[in-house]
């Protein structure tokens, strides 16, 4: 899956759009690692 898709299912899952579970096999570690991400960023 390509990075630019990973941010799209990744913004999906986060607005609520989506669930993790609607994010294709191949995708869906990508997208947890970049959410994970995101998250480790927004504590300062």
């Amino acid at each position: 899956m390509s990075k630019a898709m990973i941010r799209v299912y990744a913004r999906l899952v986060i607005a609520g759009r989506k669930t993790i579970d609607d994010v294709p096999a191949a995708g869906r570690e990508a997208v947890r690692a970049y959410i994970a991400g995101l998250d480790e960023g927004s504590g300062e």
